[in-house]
C-alpha cells in the first residue's frame, strides 16, 4: 500500500520572495540612514527674486578666520577675550552692524562656530559669510 502526496505531477508554481525582502531590507536600512539627515533644519534669510526693497545698510565689521584659527576684526588680530568684548559693544550700539564673517578655506570648524555663538550670544542678529578670494 503506497499513499502519495501528490495528486499530479505538474510542477508547482510558487512565488521566490527572497530577492523581494532582500530589496525590502535594503530600503528600509537607507531610510533609516537619511532620516536624520533630513530633520536637521537651520533658518535662512534668503533674498526674494523680484523685491526690490530699498533698506539703509548698516555699517559693516568684517571679522576675519584665518587657517590657523586666528581671528581678526577689521584687519586688527584680537583674542577670544576681546572678540567677546567688541561684539557686545558693537551689539549695544543705536543700530547694530552687520557682522561680515570671512573665514579662510582651512580654518577650523569650531573657530567658526565659536565665533558665530559668541556674536549671537551678544545680540548681533545679521551675520554675512563673505570671501576675499
Amino acid at each position: 500500500m503506497a499513499f502519495s502526496a501528490r495528486v499530479s505531477d505538474a510542477p508547482l508554481a510558487q512565488i521566490n520572495v527572497t530577492p523581494l525582502v532582500d530589496v525590502l531590507l535594503v530600503l528600509l536600512v537607507i531610510t533609516m540612514i537619511t532620516s536624520p539627515v533630513l530633520t536637521h533644519k537651520l533658518k535662512l534669510d534668503l533674498p526674494q527674486p523680484g523685491r526690490a526693497d530699498h533698506v539703509v545698510m548698516s555699517e559693516a565689521v568684517r571679522l576675519s578666520i584665518h587657517a590657523d584659527g586666528s581671528t581678526y576684526w577689521n584687519d586688527v588680530p584680537v583674542d577670544a577675550a576681546m572678540l567677546s568684548s567688541q561684539l557686545t559693544i558693537a551689539a549695544h550700539q543705536g543700530e547694530p552692524p552687520r557682522l561680515q564673517l570671512d573665514p579662510a578655506d582651512g580654518a577650523p570648524y569650531q573657530s567658526v562656530a565659536s565665533v558665530i555663538s559668541a556674536a549671537r550670544h551678544a545680540g548681533l542678529q545679521q551675520i554675512d559669510f563673505v570671501s576675499s578670494r
